[in-house]
């Protein structure tokens, strides 16, 4: 008899609340709260007013977004149902606005000159220890691949969290169609280089182009995923349009955005953070709370848009997924987790 192991960070099905139900009963508990004479008096001029807010609140969050693009018609994509969350999804509008995309700034705030980033055309390069080095449009590697949503948390190395519905295909796609040589042990992965656009990239402290790396295992890992949008649209530029690396075991610096290049490589590269500052932040960076950072504890997160702290989990919570890739490794050492 087959007995499926339900993963640790999986809600039972029969507590998961479908997306629909969950977002009328928000609105039906704010339309309770307006009394009992608002719903006796008012109730149908509520219901019939509703269809413009919503329509109000799509054109507020429209402008966030990348305008005509070309791959907008692909969205929503169907959602795996593997990936529930043990938490709410976090409010869209905090998500396409509260960014770390040093590229474009330092502060938070930075979704306003990210919108200076031309997305099309955009060439993805891919080479190193390969069978053929390509170029792909981006448009033509989105038709090469199926598109999916999953829901994943994200931990950022600041302790902070969100949770985010990501559309995209799995790294595994992308590592199959570049057929890596037997020698290929890591993939390294660049960012673009436009200092007239990316007002941050003039900053001469920094080792521009962004670059991080993983492991040929940690690639082809289920958990391991290109983004390509989300919230059921495609990527903001804010967020690393066209397409960014989206792995949720690790912390959020290691989620590189708005990629140009895969090159696969026998040497491991030195990613962006950790030439900065090797001590503080690592080439692993999986995500442990009994391993601080040298300058805060990890223990902790602070849910986005709530307030609420809440305990890390060990890998995020993916343990389940992704604890075999280090087997056998130094567990106590900090590079591993930092």
């Amino acid at each position: 008899m087959l007995i499926k192991r339900r993963r640790g960070w999986e809600l039972p099905e029969s507590a998961a609340t479908p997306e629909a139900v969950y977002r009328d009963r928000r609105r039906f508990l704010k339309t309770a709260a307006a009394g009992s004479v608002l719903l006796g008096a008012g109730g149908l001029l509520a219901a019939c007013d509703e269809p413009a807010q919503a329509e109000s609140r799509a054109e507020d969050l429209a402008r966030f977004y990348p305008q005509d693009d070309p791959s907008a018609a692909l969205y929503p994509v169907p959602r795996d149902p593997r990936f529930e969350l043990d938490r709410e999804i976090t409010e869209e509008r905090l998500a396409v606005t509260y960014n770390n995309f040093y590229e474009f700034g330092s502060s938070k705030n930075v979704w306003q000159n990210a919108q200076d980033l031309e997305i099309r055309p955009w060439t993805i390069a891919i080479g190193g220890e390969v069978e053929k080095e390509m170029r792909l449009d981006i448009d033509d590697l989105l038709q090469r691949v199926e598109l999916e949503e999953r829901l994943y948390r994200h931990r950022c190395v600041e302790a902070w969290s969100m949770a985010v519905p990501w559309a995209g295909f799995p790294m595994r796609r992308l590592v199959e169609i570049a057929k890596p040589l037997s020698g290929a042990k890591y993939v390294k992965m660049t960012t673009f280089l436009d200092p007239d656009t990316a007002g941050g990239q003039r900053s001469s402290w920094y080792p521009w182009p962004y670059v991080e790396g993983l492991t040929i295992e940690e690639a082809t890992n289920e958990l391991a995923f290109i983004g390509t949008g989300i919230y059921g649209k495609p990527m903001p530029k804010q967020n690393g349009a066209p397409l960014r690396l989206v792995v949720p075991w690790k912390y959020g610096f290691k989620s590189v955005k708005s990629l140009v290049s895969f090159e696969f490589t026998r040497e491991r590269p030195v990613s962006f953070w950790e030439e900065i500052q090797g001590r503080e932040y690592g080439f692993w960076a999986n995500v442990n709370p009994e391993v601080p950072h040298p300058r805060w504890s990890q223990a902790q997160e602070e849910l986005l848009g709530t307030g609420e702290k809440i305990p890390t989990l060990l890998y995020n919570g993916y343990g389940e997924w992704v604890a075999e890739l280090y087997a056998g490794m130094d567990q106590t050492s900090r590079t591993l987790w930092m």
